[in-house]
């Protein structure tokens, strides 16, 4: 597990949200609602889909419970926010340092995949969670369900 650790400069996205937990996972409803309505954003930078985690504070891992609540997007990323669809909202994924894993699967070991990351790779690497938000880019080669799908999982990091 070697991340590649990079600099992203700001990144402007329309898409939908909602509120979820770990133990009340919503990730798959989030999708089905924002996938029919990607075509209408006129303004696309890009076919890669983004899903951004929006978690309240950096302490969320250091004192992790399945319940707490947190903001999960379904998003493209845009060349601007002059044009959002009824329905949709818009966020600004600051810029920052980022470790950039490339997770390989169908999905059945990503919890583990992430907690490997917070719980092993972090601490070792003597880094600290920046207090932005956590996404994954899923680009051409993402297949969802298929065990040779990839897809970048970026971690903030101060």
């Amino acid at each position: 597990m070697i991340p590649k650790v990079t600099y992203r400069a700001p990144t402007l996205l329309i898409g939908k949200r909602m509120a979820m937990s770990f133990a009340h996972n919503r990730t798959a409803e989030l999708w089905q609602r924002f996938a029919p309505r990607r075509h209408e954003l006129t303004q696309s930078a890009g076919t890669d889909l983004y899903s951004v985690e929006v978690y309240p504070g950096t302490d969320f891992f250091r004192t992790f419970d399945p319940q707490c609540t947190f903001e999960k997007w379904a998003a493209l990323a845009v060349t601007d926010h002059d044009s959002v669809p009824n329905g949709m909202d818009t966020l600004v994924l600051p810029a920052g340092r980022y470790a950039v894993f490339r997770y390989r699967g169908d999905g059945s070991d990503a919890a583990l995949f992430y907690q490997r990351i917070y719980a092993e790779w972090l601490p070792q690497a003597g880094l600290e969670l920046a207090d932005r938000p956590h996404f994954a880019m899923m680009g051409d080669q993402y297949r969802h369900g298929d065990p040779d799908s990839e897809e970048d999982i970026w971690i903030p990091i101060q």
